[in-house]
């Protein structure tokens, strides 16, 4: 008879941890908006990194999905922590980029609390629409080191300082820290010129492109001097051909003195 009860006792134990496990690894789930949630954010167990001066700093993996059938492009919330009494004690930055229609991806959040959070709540920060403009246009931008489409565009930032990069083949690249501020009005733009190279460019009907230094153009072949080697390309092959200015600077003459003759 004390069998039954051993085995109904081990599988009350087996039972309990599966229990406290399932707790202790419990997941906050967020939607935003709240009317009509576009965004669903999955909050795993809080681990806490570092204690100092009775703040400690977290980090969770967070889940993030895409509800939607569009794509988000860029989005940034400032996350609210509170404790069991609901009294905020903590908050932090998450920002989102390039999320494709009903796509979910999985990052790692960190942030500061006075204490082990048991609710999370966002708001959307304020996003300012600016136009950016190269010259020439046909740049491709990055904002922050993550792809934002191509010059023309339009982009929406946040408060805040923002570095922008531009490139385009043949140009040197170009960029530029901007610094956008709360009261910022809509309708704004910010134009990077690209310098020139100080090679010339060859774009191939295949669609390669070849920086060097034209040194003949005929009616049947275009020869290029690359890294110091001359290269030869069949005129069909070629589609398009941008010289760069070159200063042209004229040897000195060269005086030779005659030497004076003497008479008998």
């Amino acid at each position: 008879m004390t069998k039954p009860r051993c085995i109904l006792f081990l599988i009350f134990v087996a039972l309990t941890t599966t229990l406290a496990l399932a707790k202790n690894e419990s997941v906050i789930v967020v939607t935003w908006p709240a009317d009509k949630p576009a965004l669903k954010l999955s909050f795993d167990k809080f681990r806490r990194e570092e204690l100092a001066a009775g703040e400690s700093k977290f980090i969770s993996d967070v889940t993030i999905q895409n509800l939607t059938d569009k794509p988000l492009p860029r989005a940034a919330f400032t996350l609210y922590f509170a404790g069991k009494d609901k009294l905020r004690i903590g908050e932090g930055l998450l920002q989102v980029s390039d999320l494709e229609p009903r796509q979910t991806v999985k990052i790692e959040f960190r942030f500061t609390s006075f204490g082990v959070p048991v609710s999370v709540s966002l708001l959307a920060k304020k996003t300012i629409p600016l136009r950016v403009i190269s010259v020439p246009p046909g740049a491709k931008l990055k904002v922050d080191g993550q792809e934002a489409g191509t010059t023309p565009v339009m982009v929406r930032l946040t408060a805040g300082t923002h570095q922008l990069d531009l490139t385009k083949e043949g140009y040197a690249p170009g960029g530029t820290p901007l610094d956008v501020t709360p009261d910022e009005l809509p309708g704004g733009s910010i134009t990077v010129e690209l310098g020139g190279l100080s090679r010339d460019t060859i774009e191939l009907r295949d669609g390669s492109v070849v920086l060097g230094d034209v040194i003949s153009v005929s009616l049947t072949q275009v020869v290029v001097r690359v890294e110091g080697k001359e290269q030869t390309y069949d005129r069909n092959q070629v589609k398009k051909i941008m010289l760069v200015e070159r200063e042209v600077r004229q040897p000195p003459p060269v005086v030779q003195s005659v030497p004076a003759q003497t008479h008998p």
